[in-house]
């Protein structure tokens, strides 16, 4: 298989998950967790949050904080996935005026997400 193969085959991949990332946001914490190696980090301005316990301590946390208004002001502004690596530009006005994600994912699984966001 050619490099230029692999990449479109990683590419592909890492849309996918991508794709099950964004909706398993719906479905609850099990759900976005299935998207993460056993050994995934997610780094946010807060510090790092290191496996599926403190992962799942993060996206909790989210969800809890977040309203059915913010759900129905999110939007993706700007999306790109090269590789193993997803990166999201949103916002949620007036609760995120821009947010971004960047995603690495490998054999199917993210394991390194860094994110952050800027209020309103």
């Amino acid at each position: 298989m050619s490099m230029s193969a692999r990449q479109d085959d990683a590419t592909a991949a890492t849309a996918r998950v991508l794709a099950h990332h964004l909706a398993a946001f719906a479905d609850g914490v099990p759900a976005i967790l299935s998207d993460y190696a056993e050994h995934a980090v997610v780094i946010t301005p807060d510090g790092v949050h290191r496996g599926p316990v403190q992962i799942s301590g993060f996206f909790d946390a989210f969800l809890r904080g977040v309203s059915g208004a913010f759900w129905e002001a999110f939007r993706i502004d700007r999306q790109i996935v090269e590789g193993e690596v997803a990166y999201l530009v949103w916002s949620a006005p007036p609760f995120v005026a821009m947010a971004t994600d960047t995603l690495v994912v490998r054999d199917g699984r993210i394991v390194i997400q860094s994110f952050t966001s800027l209020s309103a």
